[in-house]
């Protein structure tokens, strides 16, 4: 264990003690690091959480007894939660991880540019954090997300700004962009939370709408619908209301989904 303050204190979790000990004197040699600690299994991490405060937890995915995804799902209920990176060998849990909301997802072999590149996010979403929770009100600052999604057995990369609208299949969600659509394993009511605050808003129970792709609202014989792109979409009488209040309220030329 090192220490070094001031600086974020960083938890990392892995099975494979060579894996532990790299990851962990990549993250010592970082100045924005004030403590390295560590843990060799999900359980063991459980228990520092619980005695320590920690900003951020650094993790593997597959470990045998409580995996990184389960840990992270834990983290996740905490009333104040560290940031999650999950670092690992495998792509394919990549779609899972965003509905976890985690800060970063790194490949392994771990390479010391992308650490540095983790940590970065780390700082910048802390950053994020403490200025909505800042006393003056004023609205944080407008930065796109990264989303993976799979294509064809391979995970690629939008943008939220990318995104005209999502429609809800279950427990999942369908992104539809310009370029074509992808199912994401996460419930189109944490999108509608998580995205509120970039322009994202509910025009049925199944459909959110990106107020910046709208290019036109339509009402025939009191029924409502927007136009996104080429596509039409039924506003349900529900949300009318509320929409056109929200368009009405949205100042001249603010066309901003994604910062």
């Amino acid at each position: 264990m090192s220490t070094r303050e001031p600086g974020l204190v960083a938890l990392v979790v892995d099975d494979e003690l060579p894996a532990l000990s790299e990851l962990g004197y990549l993250l010592e040699r970082d100045e924005r690091i004030g403590e390295v600690i560590t843990a060799g299994n999900g359980t063991d991490a459980l228990q520092l959480l619980d005695t320590r405060d920690v900003d951020v937890v650094f993790s593997d995915i597959s470990m045998p007894g409580l995996d990184g995804m389960a840990l992270a799902r834990v983290i996740s209920r905490f009333a104040v939660r560290p940031q999650v990176v999950f670092v690992t060998a495998h792509e394919r849990h990549a779609v899972d991880a965003f509905a976890l909301d985690v800060t970063d997802y790194v490949m392994k072999p771990v390479r010391d540019d992308r650490i540095l590149e983790a940590v970065r996010r780390v700082v910048e979403q802390r950053d994020r954090d403490t200025t909505r929770a800042a006393p003056d009100g004023s609205p944080p600052p407008a930065e796109d997300e990264t989303i993976p999604v799979e294509l064809g057995g391979v995970t690629r990369f939008i943008t939220r700004s990318q995104i005209r609208y999502a429609q809800a299949h279950g427990d999942y969600a369908r992104l539809h962009t310009e370029d074509g659509s992808h199912l994401v394993r996460v419930p189109l009511s944490v999108l509608e939370e998580r995205w509120a605050e970039y322009g994202f808003v509910r025009i049925h129970r199944s459909t959110l709408v990106a107020l910046a792709h709208v290019r036109e609202v339509r009402m025939d014989h009191g029924r409502c619908s927007v136009l996104v792109g080429q596509v039409e979409l039924q506003v349900s009488r529900r949300h009318t209301k509320e929409l056109r209040h929200t368009l009405l309220r949205r100042p001249t030329g603010d066309r901003r989904a994604g910062g």
